[in-house]
């Protein structure tokens, strides 16, 4: 689960810089606790009806998945230079953590995945079967959408220990982001 938010990405980054709302109350991540977080999902679904779209719409999927990871990445920035202001090198932390795990984790290898497996299988299903091009064409799209949300928790443990065991060793302190839930 991404976040720890239903289908929320981004589990990692920015921890530690909520927004506080008058009262003690936390103000929600624009990013990953509203309906805005569904945009980095963009590329999975833009993969899926690659059979069925003309590619220039497969890569504005990928352009509007990119465009969620870049405001991600600024508005953790922003909330790390509010909570530190003096810390300039734990910004350019939140800043750096953030795209690099959100372009692995929301782009780049759920793109390749869904792409693969969505190949695979019209090959598969043109070689096993009769089916019509069209229908072969609809099964991939359909098993392409079902298989977000089964591979959305696997990625995100992969690029976290990658990141952990990588990128994250760099960090040091004082600006290494908090330890994961």
């Amino acid at each position: 689960m991404r976040g720890g938010r239903g289908l929320g990405r981004g589990r990692s980054q920015g921890r530690g810089l909520k927004r506080v709302r008058a009262m003690g109350a936390a103000e929600p991540d624009l990013y990953r606790d509203t309906w805005v977080r569904y945009l980095g999902y963009a590329n999975e679904v833009g993969e899926s009806f690659r059979s069925l779209v003309p590619v220039p719409v497969v890569w504005a999927s990928y352009g509007v998945a990119t465009a969620y990871v870049t405001a991600d990445a600024i508005d953790k920035g922003r909330r790390a230079a509010t909570a530190h202001p003096q810390d300039t090198a734990r910004v350019g932390v939140a800043v750096v953590d953030t795209f690099v795990w959100q372009s692995l984790a929301s782009v780049a290898i759920p793109g390749f995945t869904i792409n693969r497996l969505c190949a695979a299988s019209l090959a598969l299903l043109g070689t096993l079967t009769r089916w019509p091009l069209p229908l072969r064409r609809w099964a991939t799209t359909a098993l392409g959408l079902a298989a977000i949300p089964v591979i959305i928790t696997p990625i995100d443990r992969t690029v976290d220990f990658l990141m952990d065991s990588s990128l994250r060793k760099l960090y040091g302190a004082p600006g290494e982001p908090p330890a994961p839930h």
